[in-house]
């Protein structure tokens, strides 16, 4: 007959020992090493992406940035930007990169080639994140992934 004092799972007493264990090592290991997070935001100048980041994070991304006139808006080409801060709240850190892609506004005849370099770079950093994880050396892998994108709409146009 198998007695609780040899095998401690058969007691009443909830004794977590090895896989059970595993969420909360797991926690404590996230927490500690702290986290990435890829934030895109997309659309016309002077529609408050710079603002909405800067609230929410409550950090100022864009201490250098230059102000275009409207004439330079006009000739402004989509140029993606990453913008790279480290923020700790609550002993949590968090690597947060903000890629910011200034587009001119899309007329008809360029909706999809304005769209290109964006949708490019998606790609681009989902198939080198696959590369490093098929890869040999997997412990230092940087997460360059577009974890979220906010689009914002002007409230004006065509519909």
């Amino acid at each position: 007959m198998l007695s609780p004092v040899s095998f401690p799972f058969l007691s009443q007493e909830k004794q977590y020992v090895g896989f059970a264990t595993l969420p909360n090592q797991v926690h404590r290991k996230s927490v500690k090493k702290g986290f990435d997070f890829t934030l895109m935001v997309a659309g016309e100048s002077g529609m408050g992406k710079s603002t909405l980041v800067n609230s929410l994070f409550l950090t100022d991304l864009y201490k250098d940035r230059k102000l275009l006139n409207a004439e330079e808006r006009i000739h402004q080409t989509v140029e993606i930007i990453k913008h790279t801060v480290d923020i700790e709240e609550k002993g949590v850190k968090l690597k947060l990169t903000i890629v910011d892609t200034p587009a001119g506004r899309p007329t008809c005849t360029t909706c999809s080639s304005e769209h290109t370099p964006i949708t490019d770079y998606i790609d681009q950093q989902f198939e080198q994140y696959f590369r490093d994880e098929s890869g040999l050396n997997r412990k230092n892998i940087q997460d360059n992934r577009v974890h979220c994108c906010l689009y914002f709409i002007p409230p004006f146009g065509h519909g």
